[in-house]
């Protein structure tokens, strides 16, 4: 099998490589990258934790698609060459290595994280057959990888958008009744570059691999928000 890997260091130039590696039975794009890197070219890097689909860290570009590593069989890609490259839109490190501290920058930003009540009067339980839980149960088992912000073409084109991860997490967040920062994030929400930048194209729906639709959950938030303005 064919190996193409995009590579880049600082104060290199960008190049695609070339490695052979024997395909074996079950083999995964990431069972391929380590292959190379021990037995080829140990200067090649990646990242990889779990290996076994739960903690997104080997988010990569595989065949103009974003994909776990980890997940994607070699055999089930169909073609003899595969071609690798890091995901879109985030800073570079080093090869297929990228900086994922605008994510979270991002998230903290718009808010996108749970803001406790000052002294709640008790423990807010929140049954999962309970109306408020089947609501965001389709939105809340993002692990934040980053491959629905890859795909998503108005983070190219706008950098003030939050992107569709942090927008699914505000979803959760303004369907949480023990959440206690809903007004501070109703500014975010109504700004020119945050619910109206989304074009509905629904690319992050169709990359994620917890089958999470962040476009649906902004379809939310826009409704969400106009009827507190008509409200």
């Amino acid at each position: 099998m064919v190996l193409k890997v995009f590579r880049w260091a600082p104060g290199a130039r960008e190049r695609m490589q070339t490695y052979w590696v024997p395909a074996k039975e079950g083999m995964t794009v990431l069972d391929a990258l380590v292959d190379a890197q021990r037995r080829l070219d140990p200067t090649l890097a990646f990242r990889y934790a779990c290996r076994v689909g739960m903690c997104g860290s080997c988010a990569m570009v595989i065949n103009g698609r974003e994909r776990w590593a980890c997940r994607t069989v070699l055999k089930k890609l169909g073609t003899g060459t595969v071609a690798v490259r890091p995901l879109y839109h985030f800073p570079l490190i080093r090869d297929l290595v990228v900086d994922m501290a605008p994510f979270r920058d991002t998230m903290m930003a718009v808010g996108a994280t749970f803001t406790p009540a000052a002294s709640p009067a008790a423990f807010a339980a929140v049954g999962g057959d309970s109306p408020e839980r089947r609501r965001i149960d389709p939105a809340i088992e993002c692990i934040g990888c980053g491959m629905c912000v890859s795909a998503c073409t108005m983070v190219a084109h706008d950098p003030r958008f939050p992107g569709p991860a942090a927008l699914n997490r505000l979803f959760t967040l303004a369907a949480d009744s023990r959440d206690a920062g809903h007004p501070g994030r109703d500014a975010v929400m109504l700004s020119e570059d945050a619910l109206l930048r989304c074009h509905g194209q629904a690319n992050c729906a169709a990359v994620c691999p917890m089958e999470i639709s962040p476009t649906e959950s902004i379809l939310a938030l826009r409704r969400r928000a106009v009827g507190r303005i008509f409200r």
